[in-house]
C-alpha cells in the first residue's frame, strides 16, 4: 500500500522532515517508510499482551500504525513541542476513525531519558532518534524497570547505527533475535534489528 493510502487510511498525516534549529543530541524527524513497517510485521508478531513504547516517535506513524494493527496499548515519546503537537492532531483524527480500538494510545511530550518507563512497557522501538548517549540513558531505563518487574524485553532498531549496535553488544544483557531486511533498498542500513532480553 502507497505511503498516501496508508495516510488516509489511518486518517494522519506524518510525512515530510523536521531539523531541529540547532544542533543537538536529538536528531531529525523522518517517519519509518510504511513499506519497512509492513515487512517487519511479516515476521516480527505483537500479542495482546505487549505494550509499545515508540522513542522519538515524531508525528506518531509508527504509534498509529502499530495500534492499529495490533490493538495494543502504544505510547509515543516526542521532545520537538511542534512535532508533538502534530502528533496530538493525528491522535484526534485518527481517533474518529479508530473509535472502536479500546487499547489506549498516548503520546508524552518528555525527553527520552526522562521517561518513566512502566513496569509493563516491553517493547521499544527506535529510529535512530538521537545520540548514542541518550540511547545507553533510555536502555539504562529500561534495564532498571525489569529489575522491578522481570520481563522479556524486545528493542526494535530501524536503520541501526553502528554505535547503538556496538554499545548493545558490548554493554547489555540483550541478544540479537532477528534482522529484517527491506526489499529493494538503497542503503544496506535499511533494515530492522530484534534484540531480546529474555
Amino acid at each position: 500500500m502507497a505511503e498516501l493510502k496508508y495516510e488516509q487510511v489511518l486518517n494522519i498525516r506524518t510525512t515530510g522532515l523536521r531539523e531541529w534549529r540547532k544542533e543537538t543530541h536529538y536528531h531529525r524527524y523522518e517517519a519509518t517508510p510504511y513499506k519497512a513497517l509492513d515487512e517487519l510485521f511479516k515476521v516480527y508478531k505483537l500479542e495482546r499482551s505487549d505494550r509499545v513504547v515508540d522513542f522519538g516517535c515524531g508525528r506518531g506513524r509508527v504509534s498509529f500504525y502499530i495500534h492499529n494493527r495490533f490493538k495494543i496499548p502504544v505510547t509515543g515519546v516526542e521532545v520537538n513541542d511542534l512535532t508533538f503537537d502534530e502528533a496530538l492532531d493525528n491522535k484526534r483524527s485518527y481517533r474518529y476513525i479508530a473509535k472502536d480500538i479500546e487499547a489506549p494510545i498516548q503520546f508524552d511530550y518528555a525527553l527520552a531519558e526522562q521517561y518513566d518507563v512502566s513496569e509493563t512497557d516491553n517493547v521499544f522501538y527506535f529510529f535512530n532518534p538521537f545520540s548514542v548517549d541518550i540511547f545507553k540513558k533510555v536502555v539504562h531505563n529500561i534495564l532498571n524497570s525489569v529489575k522491578v518487574n522481570n520481563r522479556p524485553i524486545d528493542l526494535i532498531l530501524y536503520y541501526p547505527t553502528g554505535s547503538y549496535k556496538n554499545f548493545i553488544a558490548k554493554n547489555t544483557p540483550f541478544k540479537l533475535m532477528n534482522k529484517v531486511k527491506v526489499p529493494d533498498a538503497r542503503d544496506r542500513k535499511e533494515k530492522f534489528l530484534v534484540y531480546r532480553l529474555a
